[in-house]
């Protein structure tokens, strides 16, 4: 029986069914519809428009609801156990309604009340994504922890610091690894933003208008644990733009781990021997027996399009779309589900491959060409303007390279050749770690700027 049978003298097509069903999708939301409507039975009853009774039997109902798709969900249906309802129920509030009416009977009829399948599905999904950011929330902080870890306790190793994939100057690791935490700490800021336009409550908004029965919308707020409810019920029903915000935040989290999984790809590879990823987190050949592929780190890579994908379509989804509810927004459900399940599961992978993986001794920087911007700043702090300095400095390195030699070759009369603001002083410029510790600016590679920045970033995480 379909809950429009008063107007239609038919059911719809075998095909129509199959095709319009969100069952399937929706059966992850159970037990945001049954919170839902727990919360929303109190409120009539508070209001006056169900009895006590009839609340206590809704509320013993809605347990069993509860309990049978428990049971279903983990396969336990033997013996008249569990409950997985099928597809011609159409959308989960029609499964938990159908089958309430099942244990408790007619009153089952009252618990739609001042409510419609649009606010319903609106409250459900905002609860399903609060919580869900939360977890990812909590995933990420693992993975800036980890990060964090390997900053403090592995981080001061001398590498290159590159730009266009080429060398530039001398960092330490932790540098390189506190700049990957810190976007995602701007991550977290986002998906807390986000959670704030999350958590405002559509139900009791019906359809689109509202309704005549006294209901108490801000209560069923407060019970479901919003900030409040939503101000304008066409609004309430029609809005994911909070969906669109959180596949997009999503979307730019996975940026930030691909740009790591790509380093974790090259650093593992014998040209780059940064890393080594532990067997846990890499995979064998089944034709090459010495090979040890970065899996982890390249389905990070190729995941992140799928969640790019899921943006492209909720955007589309919503384009255009004529207020109030429309059945398209049925469709926003998947690619939700899709991008933020991908997104935690990638976090997590990432977390376990930096606390696990070995790290390699750096390269040696001595007499490297990286140096070469610690002439052009000596030259500058001796009050040479940096354009004249940086020229010179380019032409040492020319030379250099025209007679096959690096930098540690160049001699005192070598340089003061090149200028004569040059001083003794100029060769121990070119010692590598002491370049790194000169870099003492405000986010700078200097150590103790390393261990500002570490905690720092321990208090986000605290």
């Amino acid at each position: 029986m379909a809950l429009w049978d008063g107007r239609f003298s038919g059911g719809p097509a075998e095909e129509m069914l199959r095709f319009g069903e969100s069952l399937v999708t929706d059966l992850r939301m159970w037990r945001e519809d049954i919170a839902g409507s727990k919360a929303h039975a109190t409120m009539l009853g508070e209001v006056g428009l169900l009895t006590a009774e009839e609340v206590n039997s809704l509320y013993a109902g809605l347990d069993l609801v509860a309990q049978e798709l428990a049971e279903g969900e983990q396969g336990e249906c033997e013996e008249g156990r569990g409950y997985v309802p099928g597809i011609e129920l159409e959308d989960i509030h029609m499964a938990v309604e159908m089958r309430l009416h099942h244990h408790v009977g007619a009153v089952a009829g009252k618990l739609h009340t001042a409510r419609s399948r649009n606010d319903q599905v609106a409250t459900d999904v905002r609860l399903w994504l609060r919580a869900r950011l939360d977890l990812l929330d909590g995933e990420l902080q693992a993975l800036i922890g980890a990060l964090v870890d390997r900053a403090e306790r592995d981080g001061r190793m001398l590498v290159p610091g590159c730009t266009h994939m080429q060398r530039g100057q001398p960092i330490w690791l932790a540098h390189h690894l506190l700049a990957h935490a810190w976007a995602l700490s701007r991550d977290r800021e986002r998906l807390a933003d986000c959670r704030k336009r999350v958590n405002r409550c559509p139900l009791g908004a019906a359809a689109m208008a509202g309704t005549p029965h006294p209901i108490d919308r801000a209560r069923t707020a407060a019970l479901l644990g919003f900030d409040g409810p939503m101000d304008n019920a066409m609004d309430a029903v029609s809005a994911r733009d909070h969906v669109i915000e959180a596949t997009s935040a999503c979307a730019i989290l996975m940026s930030h781990l691909s740009r790591m999984a790509e380093e974790l790809v090259l650093w593992s590879t014998p040209e780059f021997d940064r890393v080594r990823l532990t067997d846990a987190w890499s995979t064998g050949s089944s034709i090459m027996p010495q090979k040890r592929n970065p899996d982890a780190a390249e389905l990070v890579r190729g995941k992140t399009g799928r969640v790019y994908g899921s943006l492209v379509t909720v955007l589309t989804l919503i384009k255009a779309l004529p207020l109030a509810y429309n059945r398209d927004l049925q469709e926003d459900r998947p690619p939700l589900f899709d991008a933020i399940g991908t997104t935690r599961a990638c976090v997590r992978v990432m977390a376990g491959c930096w606390s696990s993986l070995q790290l390699r001794p750096g390269p040696e920087l001595r007499g490297d060409f990286l140096l070469a911007t610690e002439l052009a700043d000596f030259l500058a702090s001796q009050g040479v303007p940096f354009r004249e300095a940086h020229h010179v400095a380019g032409s040492l390195v020319k030379g250099c390279e025209e007679r096959g030699q690096d930098l540690s070759s160049l001699t005192l009369g070598e340089l003061q050749l090149a200028h004569p603001s040059f001083s003794e002083e100029a060769l121990a410029w070119l010692e590598p770690e002491a370049a790194v510790q000169r870099r003492r600016s405000l986010g700078g590679t200097a150590w103790s700027e390393v261990q500002r920045q570490v905690v720092a970033l321990r208090e986000t995480l605290g």
